[in-house]
Parts: C-alpha cells; structure tokens; sequence
C-alpha cells in the first residue's frame, strides 16, 4: 500500500522507497480507534513498592517541554493534552496549503518524550527535530536533499527506519505537487512537522499519524499525547477582549508577526489593547462571534480525566496554549468531579496575554475557562475555582504576584514555593528536578 501511495504523484526522488516495516495492518490503519492506539492500563495503581502515579498534563509548545525529561523519571504514565490550533511558524504553512489541525506542539512534545539512549534513536530524533535554513531557496534545496536520503542526518539511521520515514516525507511532497495552485514555502520548516503531516493525510487519521510517530520515535507505550481535539479538519482559534474587539487566530492572539517570516520573539510582543474575555473557537473563514463553533472534545481525554491521579495545568501561555483544551464542553464537569491532586503550575513571568496578572487572576480565567463563564447561555457551569484547583506551585523568586488573600477567598490556600533559574531567553523558569520533586511529595501525601 505505502508503494502505491508513491504512483500518486512524481515527487523528484532518485532512490525507491520500501514498504513499511511495521507490525500493524495498513490497510485497516484508517479506522483505527483511539483504544487500540494508546492501549494503556488507566486503572492501575501504583504499588506500595513501586510509586508510579498517573497524570494529565495540559499544556502547550514549549514550556513544558523543559521538564519532560525530569518527569519521566517519576513516571511514564502521563497523557500529555495538547492543543491543535496553533497558526504559526511552519505549522501555518502546511495548514495553509495541506488543511487540517496543527501539529506543531505534538510534534515537539513526540521528540521531547522520545528515545535517545543509541546511537540510531538520537539520529531520528535529530532529523526530526531539524529545522530547514530561513532562506526560502536554500530551505528548498536542502529539503530535497533529506527527501531524497541523501543528507548527512540519514547517517545513523538504519535502512528499516530510513524508509520508514522516507515514505512519509514522499508522500507529504507528493501532496504539495498536488497542489498546483499553491506554492509552497519550506522556510524554517520542521522535517518533524512534514512527517506528521504526510502520515495524516494518508491515513486519515490524526490519531493514527501520533501512533506512528510515536513509535518511530520510540516514546514509551504508558506515554500518551493526545490532540484536545481528534479531527483532520482546520480549526481556528479567537479571543474576544473586554472592551469587545474580537482577535482570530492564535499566533495573532499571542505574538503577532505581521507576515514575517523570521523567528517568533514572544518576549517583545506588543501588548494587547484590553485583557482577555475567554477564548474560542470558530470557522476557518469566520471573524466575529457569529462563527463560533463548538468541536467535541477527544474522548480519549475524558477517559483519562476520569481516572488518572493527578491533573496539572502545565505552565506556558495562558490563553492560547492550557484554555483551548479547557472550553470544550465536558472537560469541565469532569474535573470538577474528580477528587484527585489538581495542580496550577504558574509561570515565572508574565506575556502579551497575561500583562498585570497575579496568581489569583490565573486561577480565575481557569476557572471562567471550565466554567465556560462567558460562553453559550446553555453550556455554562458554576464551579467553584477549588473544584478545579487544589494546589498552586510558584517559582521562587518569579516574577508574578502571588497573592495569597484574594486566593484564599477563591478557596485555594496550598501554595508550594519551588527552585528556580534563570533562563536567559524566558526569565524565571523552575528548576526541573525540584518541579519534580515537589509534585512527587504531594502525591504520595495525596
């Protein structure tokens, strides 16, 4: 099948591609369910012997990815809940041209749990963490060079594996010649993002495309990422603003770039003219609340809610990376229902999106965002915040107020101080074994 899938188009390669050597049936790939991609035991509990808890992460593209390797030392049992509609870097590219979700942020989450103890799994992880030159000529011809094999990243990579993604990259060129209407840019592009998209074109499965990268990244099986939402289809994120002016898309909701092709500079972003209301979703061609839309939420990540033993908000932006996978209708009612440690991991400074805010007004947009405060009339909840926040971890030393008073009027006194750092790009980010640390102490008195 995968042969067949290259007598498409004639994407310029010099050597034949061979089939995939996976032990899984291609030809039922693309209607494969979500339980049979991630068959991970939820119910299981960690033993007197063993402390091994289950947790949810919500978070987004970077910065979570610091202490994902610390993590795993705790435990591998963490579905890590991602959102899809990221419009930026190479991600707006291949949406631009290709439709469907963003992959981006699974993308960079798959490498960041993926293998790297050989020789071979470091070269893969490499090659697809690689990013093509700014310069739209040299990125192009340096494209074709990996496309073809023929690029010194292969070097470790065996003749299974080589082909494997190969097939892939081919088949995301393939779709591109397709496309004769469109030119496409490959721009700072990520070799990781154009596997991804070829796998989910082909199988028509955003599902089965993070199960192949998953395993040709060898991310432990107990590992989940998990799309927020599972579809093949674009999906657009806005925000309104309280003074009413309503933002579309989410790189112009959280660093705008105005069309430039150079690197995103979060830090300097301009600040926005009023905070922000809620977030939302709406049509690809929408630009105001009239196109609101409401996509169902990954079951997959309901089913995980219900069972694991903690849920973290994971630190990163606010508005545009942890609320978009928390307004979709069922998140919020289940975990409110749950008992469980769950945690807010604050941030060490403030962004574009969060200007003037102190902890206390973190746990409140949470909240609005479960709530879906300010929502449809008939999807709105009345949790209170502590149904949704029991425990709050700040950085020493951080930059954002933690304000203790009006905390405690929202019902959430547990406040754990952790060892920072600073990074010379972001500021104030929490040293990643005392994160650790510091979540492993409270689940074992949980």
């Amino acid at each position: 099948m995968v042969e067949s899938l290259l007598k498409l188009g004639n994407p310029p390669l010099s050597k034949p591609l061979l089939p995939l050597p996976f032990q899984f049936s291609l030809s039922s790939s693309r209607s494969l369910p979500m339980s049979s991609l991630n068959s991970v035991n939820v119910h299981r509990s960690p033993t007197a012997s063993s402390f091994h808890p289950s947790i949810l992460v919500f978070s987004g593209g970077t910065a979570f990815n610091g202490v994902v390797e610390e993590l795993k030392k705790l435990t591998t049992r963490v579905a890590h809940v991602l959102p899809v509609s990221d419009d930026g870097g190479s991600t707006a590219e291949i949406v631009r041209v290709l439709g469907g979700p963003a992959v981006g942020d699974i993308r960079s989450r798959c490498l960041r749990l993926s293998d790297q103890s050989t020789s071979e799994a470091l070269a893969v992880r490499n090659l697809l963490g690689y990013r093509l030159p700014l310069d739209a000529q040299e990125a192009k011809l340096e494209w074709y060079s990996i496309v073809e094999g023929e690029h010194s990243l292969w070097k470790d990579v065996s003749k299974a594996y080589r082909e494997t993604i190969r097939a892939f990259l081919a088949y995301f060129q393939n779709q591109i010649l397709r496309r004769t209407n469109e030119s496409f840019c490959f721009s700072n592009g990520s070799i990781g993002n154009f596997f991804f998209a070829g796998a989910r074109i082909f199988f028509q499965s955003l599902d089965a495309a993070i199960f192949l990268f998953s395993r040709v990244s060898q991310i432990p099986t107990e590992s989940l990422v998990l799309p927020v939402i599972s579809t093949n289809d674009r999906l657009t994120l806005g925000c309104e603003l309280w003074d009413g002016m309503i933002i579309r898309g989410q790189n112009e909701i959280s660093h705008p770039t105005n069309g430039s092709l150079q690197l995103i500079d979060k830090e300097n972003s301009s600040t926005l003219p009023s905070r922000i209301k809620r977030v939302f979703y709406m049509s690809s061609e929408g630009s105001n609340l009239l196109h609101e839309v409401f996509p169902t939420v990954n079951p997959s990540v309901l089913e995980q809610l219900r069972n694991v033993d903690c849920i973290i908000y994971g630190m990163g932006s606010l508005f545009t990376s942890i609320c978009p996978s928390l307004v979709l209708l069922g998140v919020g009612e289940v975990i409110a229902s749950r008992s469980c440690a769950k945690v807010l991991v604050m941030n060490g400074s403030c962004d574009r999106e969060t200007s003037g805010f102190g902890a206390s007004c973190f746990v409140t947009a949470i909240t609005d965002a479960l709530n879906r405060t300010y929502g449809h009339l008939n999807n709105r909840l009345k949790n209170n915040p502590s149904e949704y926040i029991n425990t709050i971890f700040v950085p020493k030393d951080g930059e954002i107020p933690v304000d203790m008073k009006s905390l405690a009027t929202l019902g959430i006194v547990h406040v754990v101080s952790v060892e920072s750092m600073k990074d010379p790009k972001v500021g104030v980010v929490y040293e990643p074994t005392s994160l650790i640390q510091a979540l492993s102490n409270l689940l074992k008195q949980k």
